[in-house]
């Protein structure tokens, strides 16, 4: 558990760090946001043809109100949490990856959702915007990250976590 412990804050302090570092900003979170907010976009465009996107800002023709999606919105600190904490629980390399790419899908999925639930609470009423922005979708994202760690938890095969846990081999 120390271990656990320790490796999980190391890999969130270096990852928070260098998502902070500018030219990481300029060539991965950046693009990846504008990406996120062409993708909703998209979407919201199937059934509503008056929404626009530019970069990371999703717009509606008609009224002219734009959410922006903003560092903090794009999902990639709970993504953070969730890597840290796979790859700091000991096992197999192939169930982390494994763990994390399905992880990354959820939490993205999740927040594509947040991002059109947003922009159609701006459309509707400033107030109720700013309550799901700033106190439950917060909230929902970073739970989902935890969620996707302990369902990833319950199927990782119980040799697996004796085997790493205690460096022996496990016998069947």
């Amino acid at each position: 558990m120390v271990r656990f412990t320790i490796l999980f804050i190391v890999v969130v302090v270096t990852l928070f760090t260098l998502e902070l570092y500018e030219p990481i900003r300029q060539a991965v979170i950046l693009p990846f946001t504008g990406y996120l907010a062409t993708v909703s976009s998209a979407i919201m465009h199937i059934f509503d043809p008056d929404v626009v996107s530019n970069a990371d800002v999703i717009r509606s023709k008609s009224t002219g109100q734009a959410v922006r999606i903003a560092a903090g919105c794009n999902g990639v600190e709970a993504v953070i949490v969730l890597f840290a904490a796979i790859f700091a629980f000991p096992s197999k390399l192939k169930h982390k990856l494994y763990g994390f790419f399905i992880g990354f899908f959820a939490i993205q999925i999740l927040n594509i959702v947040r991002i059109i639930s947003l922009f159609y609470l701006l459309q509707w009423d400033k107030n109720w915007f700013d309550w799901f922005h700033l106190y439950l979708w917060q909230a929902l994202i970073i739970l989902d990250a935890l969620i996707v760690w302990l369902i990833w938890l319950r199927y990782l095969p119980k040799n697996d976590i004796n085997q790493t846990a205690t460096n022996e081999p496990v016998t069947t």
